[in-house]
């Protein structure tokens, strides 16, 4: 769910970018990123010998509905907009809505009335009336779920160096975007208590699903390893993140709503990204739900045998799930539901692209389906959806 770039993995010819967004639309950047040396540790992950493959998990939403939704920003959720898309969801076979609580820039977009938070001020009140949008929501049957983006956060970096990335002078680390975008720290765990904190909140609310966007170090942060500084301990990127994801839902299962984490796409196809700390099947034996990113605008030449991925949907879907299935087999009692995200946009800057319509969003769907999916999300960064598609 990023304004970012599609920039190849070189290492597997794949590709490194999350969410389209509206910018993206206009033209793909190429990425790099960074990393370097302090620290206030979370909880270490349990190490490859004290983690049962066998251990069944709770889930603490059992009578949640098979998911079939859509991304709906803050803005959206807020305005006339959200006439258009609860119209949507009452004629077809959408269910589910995806809507930002922490934004991309790292804004909490509704007034919690929590003291430690509102003390940050890093709350931008989009939302005005969330108690309304809640009812709104139970009103029209829609299964509600809080998108939180976690480790992309440019306000709290912006206002504590200290968690984020420093280059040697002194200034913040920001990427190549304009204005750039900064991450904060996945070592530290005063980061992930603020978000978990800003979940606890949502959870209050009636949200019934945390979805973690932006769990991750920046793209391309290795080649920058050695030049930025930042806390850290012994563990290697993949187990930090993987910690925070356990330690979330340790902290939020509890309360009765599921976790979900989105993560790219190819993870599941590689041993791991380790660059960027995303382990595919850590994350998931952490997860209640797992959302890759399979957009297949996001998939470069040769992928699943297609010249032009972004062409073939059916097949590039196909061949993600297969994969997906494949990494998960070892998961057992701890698999998560297996919930992608699927792409309703046309991907403009990708060389030989279609244009999607109702018929490449189908072609998903049925991909999908094939597999033994029965659960998705659909993206469009600005929330206009394909008419009359088939959802079933």
């Amino acid at each position: 769910m990023e304004l970012l770039l599609a920039a190849l993995l070189m290492a597997y010819g794949g590709v490194s970018a999350e969410h389209p967004g509206a910018a993206f639309e206009e033209a793909a950047l190429a990425a790099v990123s960074s990393q370097a040396a302090l620290l206030q540790a979370g909880p270490p992950l349990p190490s490859a010998g004290t983690m049962s493959l066998t251990t069944e998990k709770t889930d603490p939403q059992k009578d949640a509905p098979k998911v079939k939704g859509i991304y709906v920003t803050a803005h959206s959720a807020a305005g006339s907009r959200m006439n258009t898309l609860l119209e949507l969801l009452d004629r077809t076979e959408l269910n589910g809505m995806v809507i930002d609580i922490k934004d991309d820039w790292g804004s909490i977009t509704f007034e919690t009335g929590n003291p430690e938070l509102q003390g940050r001020g890093t709350t931008k009140k989009i939302i005005s009336d969330l108690p309304k949008l809640m009812n709104t929501l139970q009103e029209h049957a829609i299964y509600p779920i809080a998108r939180i983006v976690v480790f992309k956060d440019t306000v709290l970096a912006k206002q504590r160096p200290d968690l984020s990335f420093v280059r040697p002078d002194g200034t913040l680390w920001g990427n190549s975007k304009n204005p750039p975008d900064s991450f904060v720290n996945p070592y530290m765990k005063e980061v992930w208590d603020y978000n978990i904190l800003i979940a606890k909140e949502a959870a209050k609310a009636g949200f019934k699903e945390i979805q973690f966007d932006y769990v991750r170090f920046p793209e391309g942060f290795e080649t920058r390893a050695d030049t930025l500084q930042y806390g850290k301990d012994e563990r290697s990127r993949i187990d930090a993140v993987a910690s925070f994801v356990q330690y979330a839902r340790e902290q939020l299962n509890p309360l009765g709503v599921r976790v979900s984490v989105d993560i790219f796409g190819y993870a599941a196809s590689v041993p791991a990204a380790e660059g960027i700390g995303q382990d595919f099947e850590k994350i998931s034996r952490q997860v209640d739900v797992i959302s890759p990113m399979v957009y297949p605008s996001h998939y470069t030449s040769g992928w699943y045998g297609s010249p032009v991925p972004d062409a073939r949907p059916y097949a590039t879907i196909e061949g993600s799930m297969k994969d997906t299935h494949k990494k998960l087999e070892a998961l057992q009692g701890t698999k998560p539901v297996i919930r992608p995200w699927i792409q309703d946009f046309t991907a403009s800057w990708v060389r030989g692209h279609i244009k999607y319509g109702r018929h490449e969003v189908e072609e998903q769907i049925r991909a999908l389906k094939d597999q033994g999916v029965d659960e998705y999300l659909l993206w469009n960064a600005v929330n206009t959806y394909t008419s009359d598609v088939n959802y079933e």
